[in-house]
């Protein structure tokens, strides 16, 4: 038999039983659009995340409070890390040679009201370093300035979405908010940056001064009973000292945290390209995790397959007894129904791709408070979900397909 007359028997065969074999490709549709959904979601993540990264550029570093005790990078996770870095630290730091502009940093997340209206945002307690470090624009009004963490001002820069929430078109700038029950007079508006670190978007932030945080809102203090702050950012002058900057501040935080040879530090050194190859990591995770989530679906979509074959050998008992009578050999019918399976699977997967592409696209238009979650699909997703669903197909149909192709004519024509 002509492998083209096998194709066309197939077809038929399935197109006989149309609710049947619609509702066998289901699983294969939501499995194969389900895997290319969650892993451009995935990857879509971290495209964001490292374009917000790469935003800040090469020359920016960050020192981050370290639990010793703890290995990897949890070591520096607020979960795990408690409070090693002070404001005088920073102080310390700026007479580095060859450190450029440095911008201690506190951060929680608060509620801002105004006018009956209420906001949940990103705090940050800042100096007026903090703009330059981390690349933000003045849209209207002033940034924080030395007097106001000198003499610990209620003031506060809005973010722009922040500033649209409360106050909708009008000028914030000179405008009342409350942080936690207390009046902060509104001194700035920033420009939009655009895009988010996991799910928090940049225009969604506050920002006070780092005194003020520390004193008024937030307070926090290290072992030795110093204000802590929960990160530094600084620039390096040049990239090709950042070695040499790295080694100096490093040596001069062992001696201001009294830490001898022995002991691991208490603090942690971050490059954007050793952030970049963490996120990457933990993107990687969540895309294979998202990924193997989806699979459990094709899982079940091929015991579905495998399930309506063994019910169609079963009713074409006869079927295939006369055609074994006629001249038909096993290898034919072994091709017939493993062609059946296969074209059951490839029809749901060329399915369920559109369907992926489709419902990736919407996500990738869905803009919550300024964030857009994002998915990217690319090709290797689509050619991964594609080969899995054609092994799927020839995988299920297999056993069928022999089962099958071993009957006995004999016995198959007396087949009741």
């Amino acid at each position: 038999m002509k492998f083209i007359d096998s194709i066309s028997i197939a077809i038929r065969s399935l197109f006989a039983n149309k609710l049947r074999s619609s509702l066998t490709m289901l699983g294969i549709i939501i499995g194969v659009g389900s895997v290319i959904t969650l892993m451009s979601v995935g990857r879509g993540a971290e495209a964001t995340i490292t374009s917000a990264y790469e935003e800040l550029g090469t020359n920016v570093l960050s020192i981050m409070p370290r639990n010793p005790e703890v290995e990897g990078t949890f070591g520096i996770s607020p979960a795990y890390a408690p409070p090693t870095l002070t404001l005088e630290d920073t102080r310390a730091i700026e007479n580095v040679r060859g450190v450029g502009i440095i911008a201690p940093v506190n951060e929680n997340f608060i509620t801002v009201t105004a006018d009956g209206e209420s906001k949940s945002a990103l705090l940050h307690g800042a100096t007026p370093e903090y703009i330059e470090v981390l690349t933000y624009s003045i849209a209207s009004g002033q940034f924080i300035s030395d007097y106001n963490v000198a003499s610990r001002a209620n003031v506060v820069v809005l973010g722009s979405e922040v500033a649209k929430d409360l106050f909708g078109d009008e000028d914030a700038v000179g405008k009342q908010v409350k942080l936690k029950k207390q009046r902060f007079s509104v001194i700035g508006v920033l420009e939009p940056k655009g895009g988010a670190m996991f799910g928090v978007s940049f225009d969604d932030i506050v920002i006070v001064p780092i005194t003020t945080y520390q004193a008024r809102l937030f307070p926090q203090t290290t072992a030795t009973g110093q204000d802590a702050v929960a990160s530094i950012s600084f620039t390096v002058t040049s990239t090709e000292i950042k070695d040499q900057v790295i080694d100096e501040i490093e040596a001069l935080l062992r001696r201001r945290h009294n830490l001898s040879g022995d002991d691991k530090n208490d603090f942690a050194i971050v490059s954007q390209e050793q952030v970049l190859e963490i996120v990457g990591q933990v993107t990687a995770i969540f895309s294979i995790f998202l990924g193997a989530i989806a699979s459990i679906s094709l899982l079940v979509g091929s015991i579905g397959i495998m399930n309506i074959m063994l019910v169609s050998v079963t009713e074409r008992t006869r079927e295939i007894g006369i055609r074994k009578a006629v001249g038909a050999k096993r290898r034919d019918i072994l091709l017939q129904f493993l062609l059946e399976a296969a074209t059951l699977s490839f029809i749901g997967g060329g399915i369920g791709i559109a369907g992926g592409l489709l419902l990736s696209f919407i996500i990738s238009q869905i803009d919550i408070g300024g964030f857009k979650l994002g998915a990217v699909v690319s090709p290797d997703i689509i050619i991964l979900a594609f080969v899995v669903s054609a092994f799927i197909g020839l995988a299920s149909g297999l056993y069928p397909a022999m089962r099958a192709s071993r009957l006995n004519p004999i016995d198959a024509l007396h087949y009741q």
